[in-house]
Parts: structure tokens; sequence; C-alpha cells
């Protein structure tokens, strides 16, 4: 037995061997490809502070920035049936389930949770990209429904966050009939003359924008948002025509008189505590979350001094 390259080098090498970093430290900006740190990025509420572009952030993430002092209380759902129609691809559907479960810690793809903006008490529903690109299938559409039953039952307004690549083509047709249930769900909210609030970030596509994402009363979106049926590629070479810069974008669809309001991530929370309590026509907040000021003290009576005396 050699000492020295049995016992002296491995604990040399383990002295200055280069210490492994974790992987999802730092996070690479989409747009402009610059590199920010995650606590940063945590902060910025997963907006590049360099180009600020806004980047997909997880729903519970954006729940705490929305809700007053990050209290929510999250909406149980139900489970529909796992596998309809016995879809197999590449992959069981059951399986593409599973892995999408444990790659974004959520059971399904949409979130329900309710608490209050602005001091009033109002439901969020918020769609998960990062789960099977936020495709709306059964449990999505029961998501949806059961936010506005308990938007009614509580008297509160709904608000849905939307992001979404289409229908989840594992459940086929059954996708497709979510389309019809989600504008049901809108119109329990309408029939209790309940504000229904669409949000919508990047990207709402498909059978989503056909159906609940633009049936707001009001509608606002994120800057630079895609937001469509089809995408752009795709006109593209059914037209054969080059399409206008921007086409499709958030600002290009509120010029056109699509959406009415293009809010940034960061004002998002107060721009909806304003537009919900007019709608609920409650009082504005005061500034700064103070209580209301009493009313006027009369002064004490002048009982005069020793200049009066």
């Amino acid at each position: 037995m050699n000492w020295l390259t049995d016992y002296v080098r491995p604990k040399i090498n383990s002295l200055f061997s280069r210490r492994e970093m974790p992987e999802n430290l730092w996070r690479k900006c989409d747009e402009c490809g610059h590199m920010i740190f995650h606590r940063e990025l945590a902060e910025a509420l997963c907006v590049c502070p360099n180009c600020d572009h806004h980047m997909q952030i997880a729903p519970r993430a954006r729940l705490d920035a929305l809700f007053d002092g990050a209290v929510w209380i999250e909406v149980p759902l139900s489970d529909p049936v796992p596998d309809p129609l016995k879809f197999r691809d590449q992959k069981r559907y059951p399986d593409r389930i599973r892995e999408a479960r444990t790659a974004s810690g959520e059971h399904e793809a949409m979130l329900v949770a309710r608490g209050e903006i602005g001091g009033l008490q109002t439901v969020v529903a918020c769609q998960n990209f990062a789960f099977m690109a936020g495709s709306m299938g059964q449990a999505v559409g029961d998501a949806l429904l059961t936010a506005a039953e308990t938007a009614t039952s509580v008297n509160a307004p709904l608000v849905v966050f939307s992001a979404a690549g289409g229908a989840r083509m594992q459940e086929g047709i059954l996708s497709l009939m979510q389309m019809p249930r989600t504008t049901i769900a809108v119109q329990l909210m309408r029939e209790a003359r309940l504000p229904f609030v669409t949000v919508l970030t990047n990207p709402t596509t498909g059978g989503v924008t056909a159906s609940y994402a633009m049936l707001g009363d009001v509608q606002i979106a994120e800057p630079g948002a895609l937001i469509c049926f089809a995408g752009p590629r795709v006109i593209e070479q059914t037209i054969r025509e080059k399409l206008p810069e921007g086409f499709q974008r958030a600002e290009y669809l509120l010029e056109h008189g699509m959406l009415d309001r293009v809010t940034h991530r960061k004002q998002m929370r107060d721009e909806l505590a304003q537009i919900l309590r007019l709608l609920m026509r409650a009082a504005p907040r005061v500034h700064g979350d103070l209580p209301a000021p009493r009313e006027a003290v009369a002064p004490p009576p002048d009982l005069g001094g020793a200049d009066g005396a």
C-alpha cells in the first residue's frame, strides 16, 4: 500500500477541490440572458431587473405577493377521474401526471385560494404553467367551478390568473368540454352580480383564451404576455404574410381594445385592490393601510391665560 497515493493525495484533493454549487442559485432571463441570483429574483417577483421581462412565477409565490400580509387559505378541490380515456403516447397519462406533480410540487394545474386584497375578501384562482404547460383538463374546469361557487357563497369577487398552452390533449373531448363548463362558472358570478376579473399572463393561448380568460368584467395583462388562440408562427405559415411587430402581445391587444389594462406585476396588488373595491362599491382604502381618521374633536374652550385674566 502506498500511503502517499492512497491517503495523502485524496486528503489534499478534498481540501482544495472546487465546491459544487447548487444549480438553482442562478436563473437566466429568457429575454436578455441576464443571470439573476435566486434571492434577488424572488424579491423582484420573478421580474428581470435588467430588461423588466416578466418570467413565470409559481402560484404560491404570486398569492403571497397578492394577499394582504401574505395570509390566505387554500380552497380544497375535487380530484377527477385520473385517466378517463386510458390515453398513452410516449408515456402513460398517469405517469405524466405523476411527473408533473413531482416537478411542480402541486397536485394540478390550478390553485384556488381566498383571503383579503386591500381589505376586501377575494377568491383567486391561479393557473400553473409549470404543470403540463397549465393545460386545461377536467381538474382545471372543476377548480374554476369551485372557485366561482366559493366566491358566490362568501359574496366575494373572483380573480383568475391564466397561464396555459391550451386544452389538455390527453383528455381529448373531455378537455374541450371544459370551455363551456368554465363559461358556466363565469355565468354564476354574473348571476350573483359579483365581479369576475381576469389577469392574463405569459402565455395564455388556445382553449383558455377562447373561454374564461377573455370573459372578465375587467381584463388585465402583464407586460409582454403572449395572448392568442393560434400562435403567431402558425398564423404566418397559414396566411404566408409577415405579422406586425408585437402581434398578439399584451400591449398590441391593449391598443386594439381587447384588454383594459397592462399592469406591472409589482403594481398588480394595488391595481386589483382599487378595481375590486370600485366594482364592489366599497369605500376606498386609506393610503398606507392606515385606519380611517377619527371624527374631528372640538378644541377645548379658551379659558383665558395669564394675559387674558
